[in-house]
């Protein structure tokens, strides 16, 4: 577990992040709870229905941030998209064929990364994603992100992440999201 501050991170993988559901319900329900987001208890149902499928991927990790009495505050979690993704496939507009093409290592899919509302602003994010990428092996991370989420969208873009399209991801009934990419060996050549 890395030690900062107030906040201690911790890195896990499925059948961690399994055992830590109800801290990540907690942090979901509660980021996602406000505007642009607007999710609803239903919403939050759906989304941990989904979780034990995610966590199930050998690939899967996760990162958790908790103050010192354990109360969790932030978290990021993801694994590669497998070759048959339908990611791409839920971007408005094509993408070329090289950019789509994955293989089960080339691209991770950030799926979440939210930290609550008392403890933003204080680098818990940026600390969430690095301590879930570190050592991920990916050439590059794709994510959703809804453009009304300004804090998100300017800090995907000082991480270094660039709009690649755009994305209905649960279908026409959602909100268009910003679809981003991370190359990390472009990252990885330049902090060398």
């Amino acid at each position: 577990m890395e030690r900062q501050g107030a906040i201690a991170l911790e890195r896990m993988d499925g059948s961690g992040a399994v055992r830590a559901e109800g801290a990540f319900r907690l942090i979901y329900a509660d980021a996602f709870a406000e505007p642009p987001y607007d999710e609803t208890e239903d919403d939050v149902a759906a989304a941990f229905r989904r979780f034990p499928v995610q966590t199930r991927n050998p690939a899967f990790r996760a990162a958790l941030a908790r103050t010192e009495d354990g109360e969790p505050v932030g978290m990021a979690y993801g694994h590669p998209l497998r070759p048959d993704t339908r990611w791409w496939d839920e971007l408005t507009e094509p993408v070329p064929d090289d950019m789509r093409r994955e293989d089960g290592h080339r691209t991770f899919g950030l799926m979440e990364l939210a930290v609550r509302g008392p403890w933003r602003g204080q680098g818990v994010a940026r600390r969430l994603h690095e301590t879930l990428l570190d050592g991920v092996g990916a050439e590059r991370v794709l994510l959703n992100v809804h453009p009304a989420s300004e804090a998100a969208s300017a800090a995907y873009r000082a991480w270094g992440y660039r709009k690649v399209g755009e994305a209905r991801p649960w279908g026409d009934g959602a909100d268009l999201h910003d679809v981003m990419l991370l190359d990390l060996r472009r990252r990885r050549s330049v902090n060398s």
